[in-house]
């Protein structure tokens, strides 16, 4: 993608109030601001309490109020304004309708992210490594202000799900202790030669701190929260409304996308027995016994998985930088690497502002898993990677002549960051990288898991009939399993942390063919008109920053 500006533009007095709202929201959330790149607050943590929380709701009202008296003088601002209104005004519905406050799912509350932030806290100096001190010293009042959330969301009537509190509880634990995150963590740097004795003390003491609060945390979601908490998964159709607006930045007929869903599920399920024709007798499941059969496409150990993935990436890397995009040398470097978690999930990390802190893709890799299939991951590397996560959002970070900080880093929409990145497995697959009939199941793999969980996702959440595939009836539990153990080739491991994630961030799953689906329509309606070249529309779709779907439509003129 370019990083050029449109020639001769000036900072606008837009910017100036999208700038100051990253600049005010990191003060009241380090985490976040860590999570964006910024190099600001990094000795703090975040202050998960209501009256944070009002405040930054209160800063939100404040920041859509001068948007909307501040006008718009290029076809820029007319895209930040858009985007800050739908991103801050979805922002304000959760929390005044009580869901912040009542926070906690396997992947993506503060029970995750209290710890995740020290995967990509710096570290490179003396005093990287005493802000890091600090916010390990800072733990137990952050896990405070959010158990005061919780308990605040329960007197008010809105408790959790039990299910996600029983299931957080046991992922406190992996914090907990000398085998800990907490004290491993502080024990590889208090080794270091640049770390003096006074700040070794400080670095243990803390993740002693933070090692204790996160055994309070797991204690208190086991013997307070839960046994309090709904027994029913289902978030119902009000809700489940509000959580997909949030994920897509658009609102969808949920009964249409469920039978598309549902559509899209069989066509994968049929080109799947096309492909393991291809493969082995048996149908899709002889296929990928075959493929898992065979040595040549199995990985042992993660070490040796990890430098699989590094340089299936460096290839991606080069050579789409060569053809079919303009890859700037800061973006050319992607680390792959094993994350300190075990639940399952691949992630990506975007790079710091200065890409001091390269873009990083993650694997959450499960307990007791040692042996990993390549003909399943290599469409995987291409979607947290290049052309997918990696080269969307290290491009839009790199824009800072043209876009403000909440346009470059901060404003990230699952609708549209995962549907680049699932279009994107798409791509690499046209363009020929998903030849092989292997790598070719791979892609069908990641298309059934994405079609079965809008179809689960929805139907679930939303009470509406179960299909033929699910054995019919109401959705339950137990047909939920066995919808997804059937349908999707994953090790049972991940699919029974992918079902806990589905009933705990509804609305979340769901995106990525949604946002698949939009990507998709935009480029067909590009391709109809005169002219069109595919280069030159991907780098004017990415050159916009992740925004909602229907600022995404709006501005590329569909």
């Amino acid at each position: 993608m370019t990083t050029q500006a449109t020639p001769g533009r000036q900072r606008t007095a837009l910017d100036a109030v999208a700038e100051d709202y990253v600049a005010r929201y990191g003060a009241l959330d380090p985490i976040a601001a860590t999570f964006m790149g910024l190099s600001d607050h990094a000795d703090r943590l975040t202050d998960y309490s209501p009256d944070a929380v009002a405040a930054r709701a209160d800063l939100s009202r404040a920041t859509i109020a001068l948007v909307q008296r501040t006008p718009a003088v290029d076809d820029v601002d007319r895209v930040t304004a858009d985007a800050m209104v739908e991103r801050l005004s979805a922002e304000l519905a959760l929390i005044d309708s009580g869901e912040a406050l009542r926070s906690l799912n396997v992947t993506a509350s503060p029970v995750q992210t209290i710890r995740e932030v020290f995967d990509i806290s710096a570290d490179a100096t003396v005093d990287d490594v005493d802000a890091l001190a600090a916010r390990l010293a800072a733990v137990p009042a952050t896990v405070a202000s959010y158990v005061a959330s919780l308990r605040q969301a329960m007197s008010e009537g809105n408790p959790p799900a039990r299910r996600q509190a029983e299931a957080c509880a046991v992922q406190c634990d992996d914090n907990v202790g000398d085998t800990g995150f907490f004290e491993q963590f502080a024990a590889t740097l208090a080794t270091r030669p640049d770390v003096d004795e006074a700040l070794a003390t400080r670095l243990r003491s803390g993740a002693a701190a933070a090692s204790q609060a996160y055994a309070q945390l797991g204690d208190t979601l086991r013997t307070e929260i839960a046994p309090l908490s709904g027994h029913d998964d289902a978030v119902g159709r009000e809700r489940y409304a509000m959580f997909s607006r949030d994920f897509l930045g658009m609102d969808v007929d949920l009964d249409e996308t469920y039978e598309w869903g549902l559509a899209e599920l069989r066509f994968w399920l049929a080109e799947g027995a096309t492909v393991a024709g291809r493969i082995a007798p048996g149908g899709i499941a002889g296929a990928i016994e075959a493929l898992e059969a065979d040595p040549a496409r199995r990985i042992d150990g993660t070490a040796a998985f990890r430098d699989w993935m590094q340089r299936e990436s460096d290839l991606a890397v080069a050579e789409l930088g060569r053809s079919h995009f303009d890859i700037p040398e800061p973006a050319r470097r992607l680390d792959c690497l094993i994350a300190p978690s075990t639940t399952g999930v691949i992630y990506y990390n975007g790079p710091s502002e200065d890409f001091s802190r390269p873009g990083t893709m993650w694997w959450s890799v499960p307990k007791g898993m040692t042996s990993f299939s390549t003909w399943q991951q290599k469409t995987t590397v291409y979607h947290e990677g290049v052309p997918g996560h990696h080269l969307q959002i290290a491009s839009a970070v790199l824009r800072g002549d043209e876009l403000n900080r909440f346009r470059r880093l901060m404003c990230w929409v699952p609708g549209h960051g995962e549907g680049w990145a699932l279009y994107a497995e798409r791509l690499m697959a046209e363009l020929g990288y998903l030849d092989d009939p292997g790598d070719r199941m791979g892609l069908v793999a990641s298309q059934l898991l994405r079609s079965a969980r809008v179809v689960l996702d929805i139907g679930f959440h939303c009470g509406l009939p179960a299909p033929v595939e699910a054995g019919g009836g109401a959705w339950t539990y137990e047909t939920a399993w066995h919808f997804l153990s059937t349908i999707v080739p994953e090790p049972q491991e991940i699919l029974r942390f992918e079902l806990d994630r589905y009933l705990g961030w509804a609305g979340q799953a769901p995106a990525y063919k949604i946002g698949e689906r939009v990507w998709l329509d935009l480029r067909a309606a590009a391709g109809r008109r005169p002219g069109h070249d595919l280069v030159a529309w991907h780098r004017e779709a990415l050159d916009l920053g992740s925004v909602g779907l229907a600022t995404l439509q709006r501005a590329l003129g569909s």
